[in-house]
């Protein structure tokens, strides 16, 4: 069975999604996750374009 992480937390990642949330118009953002810690932030970011 997992244990939780009982080590204090100082979530950066947390601050580096939201700065990427306020950033993106169109797109997505993906978590990696591993061992019950994010690891890995990806973000696909879509340029939509204006009709000619």
């Amino acid at each position: 069975m997992h244990e939780p992480d009982k080590r204090p937390h100082s979530p950066t990642w947390l601050a580096e999604l939201l700065t990427i949330i306020k950033t993106v118009k169109h797109g997505s953002i993906t978590l990696i996750i591993q061992d019950g810690h994010v690891i890995q932030i990806d973000k696909n970011e879509k340029i939509r374009l204006k009709k000619p």
